[in-house]
């Protein structure tokens, strides 16, 4: 029995962005172990293709990096080893380096390990891509300006893993039978039964998200244009979800699970975000999006993938590429500058074709 490993150490989103290449190596092997950070264990958990979840909170790729210790290396080499891998797959962002992680895989045995680096790699990758600008450097085989899930389908494919026939890769998740009637009792319990549009005010990195005030504005905005709003969060954005919402909105902050929220999107017109997890979500579940886009990050690899989108942002403010957690511009103004008749108007056109 082949036993693959597929390992993207980042957020939600990132993991939802590797769906396509967890299938392409699924099609091919016996079992895929989905090997994660905390951040994106929910996400991990309704892929298709992956049969089991390890999680690894590792400290050159979370945000909030425990302490590198023999110790805690040494568990993890041990948990990894456990698996009886016979291959691994690294999955890595262009500003990422796989090879820490392939010298853990390699101590706990993992036999054939494929990864995209910049670095030489030695002894601890199998399968090299080497990422950049082609046209710097011809030896270049994996653009730098791949959409995410491209980049992670291409290094896939170069372990010998192609997606199966049928499938056109863009994202997906499996939303189960109790995430959907979560979902409905919980629109239902604030009388929400027609159509409706989903505001995501909050992102796991603060530089990507709009202000409170200007998502409150286009709570608003969107509801005296006709539209009911969901507004729609994480269990610690309770509080700002209920400031936006407002009196015009419906508050489902906190009030789902992941699952749950996959579902509520599901059912949505058309979904208004920054560039966070469940704009990634809203895209594997085929619904239009309106992208609040910061350009600390470039929009052509993390833009919301194989859906109808509309981006809305300043993408030449000050801010831009520099992958910035904290906006380093005041009054940030990428965001702050999209004002809700904007938003509006997007959300029209991705309805309606206007």
């Amino acid at each position: 029995m082949s036993r693959v490993l597929v390992v993207r150490l980042d957020s939600d989103g990132d993991v939802l962005l590797a769906g396509p290449a967890v299938r392409a190596v699924a099609a091919g092997a016996d079992e895929v172990v989905m090997v994660v950070g905390p951040r994106g264990r929910q996400a991990a958990g309704l892929l298709p293709g992956v049969d089991a979840v390890v999680m690894w909170r590792c400290p050159w790729v979370d945000g909030e990096p425990p302490p590198m210790t023999r110790e805690g290396t040494e568990e993890v080499v041990d948990t990894l080893a456990a698996l009886g891998a016979d291959e691994a797959v690294v999955l890595t962002s262009f500003h990422q380096s796989p090879l820490p992680t392939a010298l853990v895989l390699r101590m706990a045995g993992v036999g054939r390990i494929t990864a995209a680096s910049v670095d030489y790699p030695g002894s601890l990758l199998d399968v090299r891509l080497r990422p950049g600008d082609p046209a710097l450097d011809p030896t270049v085989d994996l653009p730098d300006d791949l959409p995410e899930a491209e980049r992670a389908l291409a290094i896939a494919a170069r372990a010998g893993h192609a997606l199966p026939e049928g499938d056109d890769g863009r994202l997906a998740v499996t939303v189960g039978d109790d995430a959907r009637r979560e979902a409905a009792d919980a629109l239902a319990a604030h009388g929400v039964d027609g159509p409706y549009v989903v505001l995501h005010p909050g992102a796991s990195v603060p530089a990507r998200a709009w202000s409170p005030h200007r998502a409150t504005e286009g709570v608003a905005a969107l509801a005296a244009a006709g539209h009911r709003v969901v507004v729609t969060g994480a269990p610690d954005e309770a509080a700002l979800t209920a400031r936006v919402a407002g009196r015009e909105g419906v508050d489902l902050g906190g009030r789902t699970s992941f699952g749950a929220l996959a579902a509520v999107l599901a059912g949505a017109r058309a979904v208004v975000v920054g560039n966070t997890g469940p704009a990634h979500l809203a895209a594997a579940v085929g619904v239009p999006v309106v992208s609040l886009f910061a350009p600390v990050v470039p929009p052509e690899r993390w833009a919301p993938y194989g859906v109808r989108r509309i981006l809305l942002g300043d993408q030449g403010a000050p801010c831009r590429g520099t992958r910035a957690r904290d906006c380093p511009v005041p009054g940030h103004p990428c965001l702050d500058s999209v004002r809700a008749n904007q938003v509006v108007a997007a959300v029209g056109a991705l309805i309606y074709g206007e």
